[in-house]
């Protein structure tokens, strides 16, 4: 069996044309919408989503300011940093661009952000909104990933409803913007879920969960953890992983999937780079474009893409 490959490049392409009329239709209402980004340190991964988010903002007219801070600033100062764009009435949506160094509460720095500038979905308010079924925002990664999922099922001519209540999706990740989502857009589905993390890996009972999976999603954040012998014929792969590997030849960019492998074994997986990842730019744009009518800063319709 060789994978079909779900081309997150084209789903993007169709996708693009309704984000881009929503954020037009701000700017004939005369409202604002400008992303501000945060990151810590020097990580490669936070770097090169920031690029991406700019890019994709500078093509669909959203104005982005980029905060950037070192990676030994205290947990007040990231705080103090959130607390200014919260207050700030020409920012309308904030994003916290993973990873942040260990020694800082994760939890704590989205508990602070804005619950209506939170366009990843992760303070407390906002994940409770999503799994009582009432979302103000889904995550961007989640959402993109049942996008794809979604939109596979139709073009293959499969009945939704019938695949998901037949299907168990195992999750491989727990993060409160990837892993958790994602879980409960699955159940949200009707589809059986189950969630796995660092620990089936670390006591060797990974594979015997991912073999089980109709729909593997894997959000693990670790380079090509998921191989031929963690998948069983025939499920439909997502891969949510982005990650930035170096090596004697420079930088580049892997997935939590090792795709030449698990395509010999899988139904339908998603690429890396490629799949997953355009989605979620132009999801990101999407919450910014709710965030923007939640905030309603009105302004002038002159103003173009700004960064810093």
């Amino acid at each position: 069996m060789t994978a079909q490959v779900i081309d997150g490049r084209k789903l993007a392409d169709a996708l693009r044309a309704t984000v881009a009329e929503e954020v037009s239709a701000l700017a004939r209402d005369g409202i604002a919408c400008r992303l501000a980004t945060i990151s810590v340190g020097d990580d490669d991964h936070a770097k090169l989503y920031e690029r991406r988010i700019a890019a994709t903002a500078a093509d669909l007219r959203v104005r982005h300011t980029h905060v950037s801070l070192a990676h030994d600033v205290t947990q007040s100062d990231v705080l103090e940093s959130i607390t200014a764009l919260n207050d700030d009435p020409s920012i309308s949506a904030i994003l916290i661009l993973r990873p942040v160094p260990d020694r800082l509460d994760e939890a704590v720095i989205f508990a602070s952000i804005a619950p209506t500038k939170d366009v990843d979905g992760v303070h407390p308010e906002n994940l409770g909104l999503l799994a009582l079924g009432r979302p103000r925002f889904v995550s961007p990664t989640a959402a993109s990933a049942f996008h794809a999922l979604d939109e596979w099922i139709d073009q293959s001519g499969i009945n939704s409803r019938d695949f998901y209540r037949h299907s168990l999706v195992v999750v491989v990740g727990r993060s409160a913007n990837v892993g958790k989502p994602a879980l409960l857009l699955a159940l949200q589905r009707q589809a059986a879920a189950e969630s796995v993390d660092e620990w089936a890996s670390r006591h060797g009972q990974l594979g015997w969960h991912t073999r089980r999976a109709d729909v593997l999603i894997v959000a693990a954040g670790s380079p090509e953890l998921i191989r031929a012998e963690h998948v069983r014929e025939g499920t439909v792969v997502i891969d949510v992983g982005i990650n930035a590997v170096r090596d004697e030849t420079g930088m580049h960019i892997v997935g939590d999937v090792d795709f030449a492998q698990v395509r010999s074994r899988a139904r339908a997986v998603t690429p890396v780079p490629g799949g997953i990842g355009p989605l979620t730019d132009l999801w990101v744009m999407r919450n910014a474009a709710v965030a923007a009518r939640l905030n309603c800063s009105p302004v002038s319709l002159s103003a173009g893409v700004a960064t810093s």
